[in-house]
């Protein structure tokens, strides 16, 4: 099924990698109304952050739960649930197709859309070498893309740097969602395949997450503003 494109502000993701509630909340507060969409992963769901969720969603916000479950298809698709009943917008697995299976039948019916993440954008073919994959980077993501399609997953998280040849695979039937997005002049951290903004949306990305660079900027608010005009020329 397409995929209906998203608002030029909703593309923007900002992972609120924090300690705990309070500086989450504060830097919500920062950020005002035009960002729309945030990120929770380990470090603050972990921190209590997990009812977050349902307050940022509560308040007419879409939320990206970065979970990255994978485990028994069973105990998948009752985390799934639980995460649905939230109100989060988008809920991360692992692309194992198990996994997979079993994550997009327990979000059917809800508001929940599931995502696989293929390939870590912190990987690169000699991590997966000493991980034991006989397969690269590349080459592993498409198989793994092409695994998820099959199953009705609705969209992939990859590096910016697959968006192209993925969007080649997938057509307009799943969402690309890419980490690893770095604004001209700031830190690429522990990331190894990055790509600017306006590159990531010309590359055919539908959603781009940022976190490090807005969390340690001097004016937070600024630099969002700025990466949302920017994704806004690109689609121009």
């Amino acid at each position: 099924m397409r995929q209906s494109k998203p608002a030029p502000r909703d593309r923007l993701i900002v992972a609120l990698d924090l300690p705990d509630v309070a500086a989450a909340e504060a830097m919500i507060a920062r950020l005002g109304e035009p960002v729309t969409f945030y990120k929770i992963g380990y470090q603050l769901a972990f921190a209590g952050g997990l009812p977050l969720i349902r307050q940022l969603a509560g308040s007419g916000k879409k939320v990206f739960a970065d979970l990255k479950l994978h485990d028994i298809g069973h105990t998948v698709a009752r985390g799934v649930e639980s995460v649905a009943a939230l109100g989060a917008t988008f809920l991360t697995v692992h692309a194992y197709p198990q996994t997979m299976k079993a994550a997009v039948e327990a979000a059917a019916g809800s508001g929940l859309k599931i995502l696989a993440v293929t390939v870590l954008t912190s990987y690169d073919d000699a991590d997966l070498k000493a991980a034991g994959y006989r397969l690269g980077v590349s080459d592993l993501v498409e198989a793994r893309a092409r695994q998820a399609q099959a199953l009705g997953v609705d969209g992939l998280v990859c590096s910016p740097e697959e968006a192209a040849s993925l969007r080649q695979i997938v057509g307009d039937q799943m969402s690309l969602v890419t980490p690893g997005i770095r604004p001209a002049g700031t830190a690429v951290g522990d990331q190894k395949r990055v790509m600017t903004p306006a590159r990531a949306i010309a590359a055919g990305a539908d959603y781009l997450v940022v976190g490090r660079p807005v969390m340690q900027a001097a004016d937070p608010k600024a630099l969002a503003d700025a990466i949302q005009a920017e994704i806004a020329a690109a689609l121009a």
